[in-house]
């Protein structure tokens, strides 16, 4: 089992023989055993509080006996999982369901355009209420990482 150690910056052309698909709530366990998309035990040992995000990289400690072997990178890929998708032609009602779902403290990830956050149908009911869409997908999740997220942005 390799144990992944060490995350790197987002590198779209580094080149990753193994990947390792996670829901958003898996993406901020720091210490926790998963297998590769190929069904290869890894083992996350990262810092606490790590949050990965879509396009990440993972890579192992350097083995001190052998320090010309690189050991192999692996890449986070954001894994399509159920979400509601929030949206409306008023930008102003997107900023009000944005301030609700705030005042619940749940996992939103925020754009122009829609909100995003997982499936859940008393929210579901509140916003169709106040008239905005709310459709079910399944799609990668990447919600916001708070004001005191001390994680780069992409």
């Amino acid at each position: 089992m390799i144990t992944l150690t060490q995350r790197l910056p987002a590198d779209p052309s580094a080149i990753a023989p193994l990947t390792l698909a996670l829901t958003a709530e898996e993406r901020t366990r720091s210490r926790h055993r998963f297998e590769t998309s190929d069904g290869q035990a890894v083992y996350l040992h990262l810092p606490r509080g790590t949050v990965l995000r879509d396009g990440d990289l993972l890579q192992a400690e350097i083995d001190e006996h052998h320090p010309d072997r690189q050991p192999p990178l692996v890449r986070i890929i954001a894994k399509p999982e159920p979400v509601l998708t929030v949206t409306t032609t008023d930008p102003l009602d997107l900023l009000r369901a944005a301030y609700h779902l705030g005042n619940r403290h749940i996992p939103l990830e925020i754009s122009t355009t829609y909100l995003r956050f997982l499936p859940d149908p008393v929210l579901q009911s509140m916003l169709e209420h106040l008239g905005l869409q709310v459709i079910p997908e399944e799609l990668p999740f990447e919600p916001e990482l708070g004001a005191y997220g001390h994680q780069h942005a992409h």
